[in-house]
């Protein structure tokens, strides 16, 4: 009898936590989804026509470019962190001692977002010194806010695209803040090299990849290996990722 009893008042005690914890999983998920809502409505459903139209054509990359990069700069940081989990996400956070790590992000479920959208969601992050490293971009369009942490980042435009080479041109050397975005598309800025300045730095990106019916590449250039071809332009080599990693994932000193 004393066992059944013990064994009886387990089953109950499991009960009400098991209760207790759904109950509060419950609240917590409304009271996030309602401290969202703002965002949602305001913001990512912006974000979410914006990207329709691009990938439908009905909008050239660099409008885009331009639309995305205003909406990153309307949203408030906080908001976006909450928005996005991002405690979350970075808990736990493998940093890698060469180049950069990721993590998808997942909207909350809200009225008027669709599950499933046209843009890839991520946070990058890496330590100090660490690099997402030099490379350009085909049928791809992708914008980039800091979250966290500070850069160094350069951009170049594809002037023209040779067999091993790429013939590129520098427009913006600029350190990247909290708060700082960029961008790149087939059209404009379509090289980008970011340098972690701090501790550890975090971007939050929307990448649309396949742009015009067509796959999408992506090619790791030898930038500080590149012949200057006249007019500013730079000859940059093509690399495999092992080696544009090896060069340019830590920086060495």
């Amino acid at each position: 009898m004393e066992l059944q009893n013990r064994r009886e008042f387990g089953k109950k005690m499991l009960g009400t936590t098991l209760n207790y914890f759904l109950l509060e999983s419950l609240f917590t998920s409304q009271a996030f989804a309602s401290s969202v809502r703002p965002v949602a409505t305001h913001w990512a459903k912006q974000l979410t026509e914006i990207c329709n139209d691009l990938k439908l054509q009905k909008i050239p990359p660099v409008l885009w470019q331009q639309q995305v990069e205003k909406l990153f700069n309307q949203i408030e940081l906080p908001e976006l962190l909450k928005f996005i989990d991002f405690e979350t996400l970075t808990r736990g956070f493998d940093y890698p001692d060469l180049g950069v790590n990721t993590r998808m992000v997942k909207f909350p479920k809200l009225d008027g977002l669709p599950e499933k959208t046209v843009f890839i969601r991520k946070i990058f992050g890496m330590k100090k010194g660490r690099a997402i490293i030099p490379h350009g971009h085909s049928n791809m369009s992708s914008a980039h806010l800091v979250l966290k942490g500070e850069f160094a980042l350069k951009h170049y435009d594809k002037v023209a695209e040779e067999d091993k080479y790429l013939l590129i041109k520098p427009t913006i050397e600029k350190t990247a803040g909290v708060g700082s975005s960029s961008s790149v598309s087939d059209e404009k800025n379509n090289i980008h090299w970011f340098i972690a300045n701090t501790e550890t730095a975090f971007t939050f990106d929307v990448i649309m990849v396949d742009l015009g019916g067509k796959a999408y590449d992506i090619h790791n250039i030898d930038i500080a290996a590149g012949e200057k071809a006249g007019n500013g332009l730079i000859r940059a080599a093509k690399l495999d990722v092992e080696t544009a990693l090896k060069k340019y994932g830590k920086q060495h000193h």
